[in-house]
């Protein structure tokens, strides 16, 4: 079959959501998948962003890497990975805007049947990563993607990083993460979910 196509749109304020965007990256292609990695942007204004230190210039390094997703990256993709950091044991605000914006598509039901996936990143060791990758699935199935979960299908998910439902990074403050357990959940990730968009679009 043709590579699996694979968009991941994620949000990261100082890097940390990135470098685990990145190593879900490593893990699908490294399955053979197609990858577009896309930053959301700030939905706060300029004075907002200047107020804290390293933010402005982290998100213009980071805008200069990534293109803003779009309904279209969706609609090219055969599965999707959405990463954010918690927002008060929720998804932030510059995904969640991106993802409503594929009312479009799911008006269409052009999302149905394809794969989604979730990963997350906190501050602290009970910051609320599993409660966001779970409240990720809510507007997953709404749109109709079938939902893959990292589970302990593989020995990287014994090594205390990461949950069954999807990789994450606690990266303290300042942040100091990925940790490598960290990392090769993150690897697992997009291998899995590869692996699983191979089988359900194969000819």
């Amino acid at each position: 079959m043709a590579a699996p196509k694979v968009l991941i749109p994620f949000y990261s304020r100082t890097g940390t959501i990135e470098r685990l965007a990145r190593a879900v990256a490593e893990g699908a292609e490294a399955e053979g998948a197609e990858v577009r990695l896309r930053r959301a942007r700030e939905l706060v204004g300029h004075d907002i962003m200047t107020s804290v230190p390293g933010w402005k210039e982290s998100a213009e390094a980071m805008n200069a890497r990534y293109p803003a997703p779009t309904p279209e990256d969706a609609l090219w993709a055969d599965a999707v990975i959405f990463g954010t950091p918690t927002r008060f044991g929720i998804v932030s605000s510059e995904l969640k805007a991106y993802m409503d914006g594929l009312g479009g598509l799911w008006i269409q039901g052009k999302l149905v049947g394809k794969v989604g996936s979730a990963f997350a990143g906190s501050g602290q060791p009970h910051g609320g990563n599993e409660a966001t990758v779970l409240s990720l699935w809510a507007p997953l199935a709404h749109l109709g993607f079938i939902i893959v979960p990292t589970g302990y299908a593989d020995p990287v998910m014994f090594a205390g990083a990461g949950s069954p439902y999807g990789a994450s990074v606690i990266s303290g403050n300042p942040p100091s993460g990925p940790t490598e357990a960290e990392l090769a959940v993150a690897r697992f990730q997009g291998k899995r979910v590869t692996q699983v968009a191979k089988k359900l679009f194969a000819p």
